[in-house]
């Protein structure tokens, strides 16, 4: 009985220890425990970021707005799909926008898997790195944003900052339109934010996307006369782990 009790209460030790660090998905948390995670930067820029592609059916209509509006972003891209789709991400490149890792696949696997983490991330990575000339990606989100500990020891061994946002934009209901993603984003969006939107629908609802592309000219619009700039990750000034701000004069997002 004492045995079982004992495992009992180890099993529920080690849930606690690998999905701790996953309270940072609520954002009240983070932007006070951690305003790097939270995509906090400069305070007169805004962050643009999107996840789950490439998709060679969506993104390239995101990527002609951007040309359209002279803005830069950020893709946190999936490894599996920028695989079977390596001229999207050499599109994003050389277009001026940075590619960021968002993992493998779309994954739930929230248990503890330390190896298996470790692997599909290192996949990922090794997938940026071939469509970028070898150059290393510098950020890290997790799918779903829940950054479960074996997902953060997984990063912090491959050399990956973990950034989530700030605001979202709920763009991935069926609900989602041009005036509700706005509506969303402008609840916490603000001078030093962290943007998140999607270019695919992936892991959303069927043609979601739709939604965040008609509000992207608004959210920029809306930006400006804030006297906001937008732009990459790569230009937000986000604190690092040893206390340095990452700005670079350029963009393409990947370290040496």
């Amino acid at each position: 009985m004492r045995g079982a009790a004992w495992a009992g209460s180890a099993a529920i030790a080690a849930a606690g220890w690998h999905l701790g660090p996953a309270a940072t998905w609520l954002p009240g948390v983070r932007a006070v425990l951690s305003p790097a995670l939270d995509g906090q930067g400069d305070p007169g820029h805004v962050a643009l970021t999107f996840d789950d592609g490439p998709d060679p059916l969506s993104t390239p209509h995101f990527l002609r707005e951007l040309d359209r509006l002279a803005v830069r972003a950020t893709f946190f891209v999936l490894g599996s799909p920028l695989e079977r789709h390596p001229e999207v991400g050499r599109r994003i490149l050389a277009e001026g926008h940075e590619l960021a890792v968002h993992g493998w696949r779309h994954e739930r696997f929230w248990r503890p898997r330390p190896r298996s983490d470790v692997r599909d991330l290192r996949l990922a990575v090794d997938a940026v790195r071939r469509v970028s000339e070898g150059r290393r990606p510098l950020w890290y989100r997790p799918p779903y944003g829940v950054l479960t500990a074996t997902r953060w020891a997984a990063a912090r061994r491959l050399g990956l900052q973990p950034v989530l946002w700030t605001a979202w934009g709920r763009d991935w209901t069926a609900r989602a339109d041009a005036d509700s993603v706005l509506a969303e984003l402008t609840k916490r969006l603000r001078g030093g934010a962290t943007v998140l939107l999607h270019d695919t629908d992936r892991a959303a609802a069927p043609g979601a996307w739709h939604a965040a592309l008609a509000a992207l000219p608004r959210l920029v619009a809306w930006c400006r006369a804030e006297g906001l700039t937008v732009g990459p990750l790569a230009e937000h000034g986000v604190r690092q782990r040893h206390g340095t701000r990452q700005r670079h004069g350029g963009c393409g997002g990947l370290g040496p």
